[in-house]
């Protein structure tokens, strides 16, 4: 089973380059985030019609969160428990049935810039809504895959300039202690252990301006993590660094985790 995570940034403005990466690629399931439509705005048809089944959970012109499968989905939910006012759509579970069920929770962490200031205030109480969500999906005992844009640069190496980072609440010592606290429930970072102390990157961001893309200079803030079921289950992890190259891309690549599941 492989399973898949892609910022699309705009459903409407990037259908043809989701297109044709779901063309090509073997992916069983794939996550989006910034979907930037409401559920009725969604291009629901175009993509059942493809043999994706479809669900969303969308807000106009901005979030969203979606879920693509070509293989039967059950229990879906929507929205990350712990606060009944938040009316941002940013969270999305299912379990996806194949020769076993894994549970997907696919999320668009709250990016909270400026610092400070209430846009920091909600990114941090979100990570903690989250770090209690993680524990409860832990509990479960199934292998859990709990993927998406988490808006933070876990470590110097995920940026290409971090430097330029240190200011900014993707990167800001607070953002990556509040990662860390989920991480060391015991999730695995599916693209970090294939290589845990080794070369800068991978990078699955790269900015419109400045020529980013073309400098590499990127920062890395698309993550699989895998409860220790699913990481009993990884066989391989990836990101698909060359949709960023095509035409009308988003700036984030798909990352990836396949499962013998």
């Amino acid at each position: 089973m492989k399973i898949a995570s892609f910022n699309i940034n705009g459903i409407k403005a990037r259908i043809q380059a989701l297109t044709d990466w779901l063309a090509a690629t073997d992916a069983d399931l794939v996550v989006l985030q910034e979907i930037k439509s409401v559920d009725e705005g969604f291009p629901r048809s175009h993509f059942e019609d493809l043999g994706w089944q479809v669900e969303t959970h969308g807000q106009k012109g901005f979030n969203g969160v979606a879920i693509l499968s070509r293989m039967p989905l059950e229990d879906v939910t929507r929205g990350l428990p712990g606060d009944d006012a938040d009316e941002q759509a940013r969270y999305i579970e299912a379990t996806v049935v194949g020769s076993r069920a894994v549970r997907i929770a696919g999320l668009y962490l709250p990016n909270g810039n400026p610092v400070p200031g209430p846009k920091y205030d909600y990114k941090l109480a979100w990570m903690e809504r989250l770090r209690l969500r993680a524990l409860d999906l832990l509990a479960t005992e199934m292998p859990v895959v709990m993927l998406g844009d988490y808006n933070i640069i876990p470590e110097a190496r995920d940026a290409a300039r971090p430097e330029v980072w240190t200011d900014d609440a993707l990167f800001l010592p607070q953002s990556r202690a509040a990662f860390r606290a989920i991480a060391n429930q015991g999730w695995t970072d599916a693209l970090r252990i294939r290589d845990p102390w080794g070369r800068r990157g991978p990078f699955t961001f790269w900015d419109y301006q400045a020529g980013a893309w073309d400098k590499d200079n990127g920062i890395r803030i698309d993550h699989l993590m895998l409860s220790p079921q699913a990481a009993d289950l990884m066989v391989e992890a990836g990101v698909d660094r060359d949709a960023r190259a095509g035409e009308k891309p988003s700036d984030h690549v798909p990352v990836w985790v396949r499962l013998a599941a």
